[in-house]
């Protein structure tokens, strides 16, 4: 057991993942044995106010100086019990708030002056991200009075915050982090920081915690060899479905990503319907492959009428573009999007589901798996089964596993 002890202050505006990076940094550490706890300003506001009170826009308007004094009384006692907590068996205290501006971060440095600290600024302009997020915020019991003007007044509040806000650049020591990505932007430290190499690790690593990745089950182009397209399922592709649903019916899905098109979301509906609490979130970036010119052909068709496309692509699968398509190589950015995505949501669920296409999926399993690109488009999937990820700081898991 080292003395070390470190403050961990998180910022960044509301829905960019703090809360649950402070959580993700807490359960690492604590895994390897470092004493560490978390103190949210929100937590405490809401145990000592009305939620009536906490939830509404105006309580965090600069110009509401009520609120401002209360905040900040709330956020030095947060800051108190933090320092209180190193001062007896803690090692590191992690300070979850939005903390926008630099007078408060002021007083935090002047507060916490007794150990070293570090600033962590949680950055993420993902539109849809920023959404689904929101989504998620206005479920807790604090905007249940609200209804339906929940999301608007949480929207609102981001503002007032985005009023005030400073990014990290003058403070001692930071890390400014794009939490979608889990990519460092930027990072500055002016002092010796404890357990620095391991937060750092921690930080850029992807995590998710049971992934279940299904290719979509039989559509109408399946049975004739046919490519692309938007076809319906077949009538035995809604039973594969169905036994998907029951197969996976008493494991709790809370998000199952589709593409948009219709056969990977008429899959996931049939098994959301046997789930309590399970929300469909379609993706562009999980869209099959784009053939272009071949679109909605069979395979016997290409090489017949276009032999020279039939036999470039046959040549080098995983390069070739399709004319006015696409390859496998040019869909990596928007599949590795996608990813980040589902990883980034999986932060507010245990178990999530993936719903693709057969060169999708190919290119989600080489987001895990060592394969030589030529290797990429010839990785088994199939739709009598299905592959279990689980990918953490300590556990790598893969298995391909029958549902039926």
């Amino acid at each position: 057991m080292t003395d070390e002890k470190l403050y961990i202050v998180l910022m960044g505006l509301p829905a960019r993942g703090k809360s649950t990076l402070a959580g993700r940094l807490r359960d690492a550490f604590r895994k390897d044995g470092i004493p560490t706890r978390i103190f949210n300003n929100g937590k405490l506001r809401r145990s000592y106010l009305p939620l009536q009170e906490t939830a509404r826009s105006e309580f965090y308007s600069p110009k509401n100086l009520t609120a401002v004094e209360l905040r900040k009384k709330i956020a030095i006692m947060n800051m108190e019990r933090a320092k209180s907590y190193l001062h007896n068996s803690g090692q590191i205290a992690i300070l979850d708030a939005t903390n926008a501006g630099r007078e408060r971060r002021v007083t935090i440095e002047k507060t916490l002056d007794n150990h070293p600290l570090l600033f962590i600024e949680c950055i993420n302009d993902d539109e849809d991200i920023l959404t689904l997020s929101v989504q998620e915020k206005i479920k807790l019991p604090e905007f249940a009075h609200l209804k339906d003007k929940a999301a608007t007044e949480f929207l609102k509040r981001i503002d007032y915050y985005r009023m005030i806000y400073k990014p990290l650049k003058v403070e001692r020591n930071y890390i400014r982090i794009d939490s979608l990505q889990n990519m460092i932007i930027e990072e500055k430290h002016s002092d010796a920081i404890p357990f620095y190499d391991r937060l750092r690790d921690y930080l850029v690593t992807d995590e998710v915690k049971n992934l279940f990745l299904i290719r979509h089950t039989e559509s109408e182009y399946n049975i004739v060899n046919r490519i692309g397209g938007d076809p319906p399922l077949t009538e035995n592709g809604k039973v594969q479905a169905t036994s998907l649903g029951r197969f996976f019916r008493k494991k709790k899905i809370s998000f199952i990503f589709t593409s948009t098109k219709q056969r990977t979301i008429d899959t996931a509906k049939i098994i959301c319907e046997m789930q309590d609490d399970c929300r469909i979130i379609s993706l562009q970036e999980f869209d099959e492959i784009n053939a272009g010119i071949c679109e909605r052909m069979t395979y016997d068709e290409i090489e017949e009428n276009m032999p020279h496309v039939f036999k470039r692509r046959g040549a080098n699968k995983y390069h070739y573009v399709y004319p006015d398509g696409e390859s496998y190589e040019t869909m990596k950015p928007r599949i590795t999007q996608g990813i980040k995505k589902a990883f980034f949501l999986n932060r507010y669920a245990n178990n999530i589901m993936i719903i693709g296409h057969q060169a999708v999926n190919r290119m989600i399993l080489s987001h895990f798996l060592y394969r030589r690109e030529d290797d990429v488009p010839y990785i088994y999937i199939p739709q009598d089964r299905f592959y279990h990820i689980v990918s953490t700081q300590d556990k790598k898991l893969f298995e391909l596993k029958r549902y039926n």
